[in-house]
């Protein structure tokens, strides 16, 4: 349910959803990442980040929007033109599971085309080499493989598939390597340890949320690390956004140095789930 104190938040998101063309935020070819940060996929993670429910309409339609670019194999295609890279089917598949939708039979091909495309490195790798390639781009793609982790933990996968372990040690060992690596050259820097909210980047913020969901992480001394990192920037204990992308900027629910309520939430999960026994 949304908070009253949201509405405005929520009405301004949904008058972007004409932005490119048709309804849903998305161009007449469906390009659902087009627009940032108010493209198809964006705006309904914010929706129902905002407490908005799966079963509302606009959210209804969206799921039915997204689902229309799977494909048999289990990828989605996120653009009708262009390579066809495994972050494009991990943002959908997160997306989808966080909708309510994991046990969908779409999503379990997904999740099994997922586990057959997995790097040696226990990451995803998107083969495109924008910044040339190096000895850095043979590791996986840190964000990708964050947001993989983030959907597979609504699954029975979850502390159960030794290759989602393989993926979470890949990211704690980020954390000592901390240089840019992958073929986006992800790297643990300054805007990395900068407070991101909503979960957009690869930032501490999110590194921390996604691996507090698996016992792989939890008593892992990079781990406690990154999240002694991200308590000492809490203030009276409350998560401070520290960097938002400029045009969310007027949104309350993630005003650039003040408290998130919505984001102090996200925090007290990742004890709650720490808490609970391995």
């Amino acid at each position: 349910m949304v908070d009253k104190q949201y509405l405005s938040d929520i009405e301004a998101i949904l008058s972007h959803r004409y932005d490119n063309g048709p309804d849903l935020w998305t161009t007449p070819d469906k390009r659902l990442q087009k627009g940032a940060p108010f493209s198809t996929l964006e705006s309904v993670g914010m929706l129902l980040e905002l407490g908005m429910e799966p079963t509302d309409p606009i959210l209804k339609e969206s799921a039915q929007l997204i689902f229309s670019t799977w494909r048999e194999d289990g990828h989605f295609k996120l653009s009708p033109q262009g390579a066809i890279y495994p972050c494009h089917t991990v943002n959908a598949a997160e997306l989808l599971c966080r909708m309510g939708y994991a046990n969908d039979a779409r999503l379990q091909k997904t999740f099994e085309h997922l586990l057959d495309i997995q790097h040696s490195d226990g990451g995803w790798r998107c083969k495109k080499f924008s910044f040339g390639r190096g000895p850095e781009t043979e590791f996986s793609n840190p964000l990708p493989t964050l947001k993989a982790l983030n959907a597979f933990r609504f699954t029975d996968y979850l502390n159960r598939e030794p290759a989602l372990d393989n993926a979470v040690d890949f990211l704690l060992e980020h954390w000592t390597i901390k240089k840019p690596i992958g073929p986006c050259h992800y790297g643990i820097g300054t805007l990395f340890m900068q407070v991101e909210y909503p979960f957009r980047n690869y930032n501490l913020f999110y590194y921390v949320y996604v691996l507090s969901f698996y016992n792989r992480a939890k008593q892992d001394k990079r781990f406690l690390e990154a999240l002694t990192a991200l308590e000492s920037k809490m203030v009276d204990g409350h998560i401070v956004v520290e960097r938002v992308v400029p045009k969310l900027a007027k949104l309350s629910f993630c005003k650039k140095g003040q408290p998130s309520e919505l984001a102090t939430k996200c925090y007290r999960e990742i004890i709650d789930n720490i808490s609970r026994s391995n």
